[in-house]
């Protein structure tokens, strides 16, 4: 009776050893998911300050009047990110000839100080792979280039 006692004991403790070896796996396998994922986010909020930051200069650099048109989106391909962005312009006075994406609703808003100022959505997007998460990261900001 004591070796058939001793014998579900071992079994018990093998049993107890595997669970918490396979809950250790698991929590470290998660951990690095995380950190993964945390970094990627953390990438994509980089990409999406640099973007606006671009987007201003772009925008800075471009002659409307010489053109003709307004810049009304950007789409760039950074590695695994792709970064999108849309503008639309608060316009006072006469509209450019050309293709211009104005805001609506923004004659109560459209001021000599306001003339040219830009809503900005910049939405960067990462594909998700087996190991990562999708990641969208949206940053809206009005600028004044």
């Amino acid at each position: 009776m004591r070796k058939a006692f001793g014998l579900i004991m071992a079994i018990m403790f093998i049993v107890l050893v595997a669970t918490i070896g396979a809950l250790a796996l698991s929590f470290s396998t998660q951990t690095n998911r995380q950190t993964l994922d945390t970094y990627l986010k953390a990438q994509a909020e980089l990409l999406a300050y640099s973007a606006t930051e671009y987007a201003l200069l772009a925008i800075s650099g471009h002659d409307i009047a010489a053109n003709g048109n307004c810049i009304n989106s950007i789409t760039i391909s950074e590695g695994e990110f792709t970064i999108n962005i849309a503008l639309q312009y608060i316009w006072n006075g006469p509209l450019p000839a050309g293709d211009c994406s104005i805001l609506d609703g923004a004659g109560n808003i459209a001021t000599v100080n306001s003339h040219l100022t830009v809503l900005m959505d910049t939405i960067v997007t990462h594909t998700a792979t087996e190991t990562e998460e999708a990641i969208r990261i949206h940053r809206r900001t009005l600028q004044k280039p």
